[in-house]
């Protein structure tokens, strides 16, 4: 049977993408593990691997389409011995509003990152879990049949509170204690699978509880597009079509703050031995034969690692809230905010306690390059424990800054710049640096944060001990 090749999630938040480049054309033969296009995300290009063998007898969507929602069929592949013709004639772009595809296996769904390259089927039981389960269509009053409903799309519970759900995911939920009905579910027909409890572990898809939602208060609408239009004269702007990465920023930082209680911290650092320090480190960075030194430390290196050190030695902030229960992370991976056309993206320094400063510096040179050209890839901006977003180098002397779910914290740095102090009943002039900490009050409560950066300051005006 032909063989239905869709468009992947290569992101928890992404829903659309656009289809960059086919590598295939229609008529090439396709092994498993082949790239067959280039996906467009609202962060990074990645390419896509064929799951399946067979022969490209359609492509539904062309390249350079924008906006293509996830699990909508792109291409359809016919197996081996199969006419091409009759496969290809079989396919229906699903898309804007066409025709939905005739019912053929779904092998394409569910396709996540591996490696910067997005595989369809990657997890073998979501594979299972995905494949469609005959149901028969919901009877209308007028005793008509309703259409089934694709995987994912508007999909609600039963009337009577039955889940449906597969056997798997129904099994990782009692073990992880996750009520069901809170789940949302991407399979077929709204069917909760086991990477729908994976990612309710961590907080992500799950729905409110019912009574907490009809009880909340309502909020007001946001102006219309022609209601914010109609107070500026036709003429004097230019409408500038949102991309992916705007949407999906905007989208996360709503959330963000409609959800998370934030709280703010800040504290002053004196920055006179760090400078000296980095100027010291610096200076005896080994050369190459051209006399370009091996690294050069920034500021914003020492603000890594003294961070990364922090959460170490206050392990009760290094968490992240789920509905659940609390996760408390064994190691400091580090998002440090990177600005790029259009937005901004988190790269993470992994286990960054244990990262060398020289070390830190170099993947943030690299991260920050990638980052510009769009190639970094899911699990290298993906999670995190906390975040750092430095706008010091504008001269912002203190902001404060949105938690990136699902971080429990977030540090605002500002500029390093020569202040007055008062030491031992004198003034002096020093280097002062004002960092605010934003941090989840269901996660880190006052005192708890005020130990956080209470520990960030201790090492910031003392560099030796990062290198303890």
């Amino acid at each position: 049977m032909p063989i239905n090749i869709l468009m992947p999630a290569l992101s928890p938040t992404m829903e659309k993408g656009n289809l960059a480049k086919w590598l295939k054309k229609e008529g090439d033969k396709v092994k498993s593990g082949d790239v067959i296009a280039e996906i467009e995300t609202d962060k990074a290009t990645m390419e896509v691997e064929a799951a399946d063998e067979g022969t490209l007898a359609k492509i539904l969507v062309p390249e350079g389409t924008q906006d293509v929602p996830v699990n909508d069929v792109i291409a359809v592949l016919a197996e081996d011995g199969e006419d091409v013709k009759a496969a290809g004639a079989g396919g229906t772009a699903s898309a804007g509003g066409a025709p939905s595809p005739q019912p053929s296996p779904q092998r394409g769904e569910g396709a996540g990152p591996a490696g910067g390259k997005a595989e369809a089927n990657s997890h073998a039981q979501d594979k299972a879990d995905q494949r469609p389960t005959p149901q028969p269509p919901a009877p209308l009053p007028n005793g008509e049949r309703s259409p089934p409903q694709a995987a994912g799309e508007g999909a609600t519970a039963p009337a009577n509170g039955r889940v449906f759900a597969s056997p798997l995911a129904r099994r990782l939920a009692k073990d992880s204690g996750i009520d069901l009905s809170r789940v949302t579910g991407t399979g077929p027909h709204g069917r909760v699978i086991a990477r729908d409890v994976e990612k309710a572990k961590s907080g992500g898809g799950l729905k409110a509880p019912a009574a907490a939602a009809a009880a909340g208060p309502a909020i007001a609408p946001a102006m219309s597009d022609q209601q914010i239009r109609a107070l500026y004269p036709e003429g004097s702007y230019e409408v500038v079509p949102h991309d992916g990465m705007r949407r999906t920023i905007a989208q996360r930082l709503t959330q963000s703050t409609q959800t998370i209680p934030h709280f703010y911290l800040t504290i002053d650092c004196n920055l006179d031995r760090l400078m000296a320090a980095r100027e010291d480190i610096n200076a005896a960075a080994p050369k190459d034969k051209d006399g370009k030194p091996a690294y050069k430390l920034s500021v914003n290196d020492f603000i890594i690692k003294a961070m990364a050190i922090a959460l170490q030695r206050i392990p009760d902030a290094n968490v992240s809230w789920t509905e659940t229960g609390m996760l408390k992370h064994k190691h400091s991976d580090i998002g440090v905010a990177v600005a790029m056309p259009g937005g901004l993206i988190t790269p993470i320094i992994r286990n960054a306690e244990t990262a060398s400063l020289s070390s830190i510096s170099a993947q943030m040179k690299d991260f920050a390059a990638r980052a510009r050209a769009r190639k970094l890839k899911p699990e290298e901006y993906q999670g995190g424990t906390t975040a750092v977003s430095n706008l010091g180098m504008f001269g912002i002397k203190d902001f404060t800054a949105v938690i990136n779910p699902p971080h429990a914290t977030i540090l605002a740095v500002g500029t390093g710049e020569q202040r007055p102090i008062v030491k031992d009943g004198k003034i002096e002039i020093a280097t002062m640096m004002s960092v605010t900490l934003s941090c989840d009050h269901r996660a880190v409560d006052g005192a708890l944060g005020a130990e956080l950066i209470g520990a960030f300051k201790t090492l910031i005006e003392n560099p030796v001990m990062m290198m303890v």
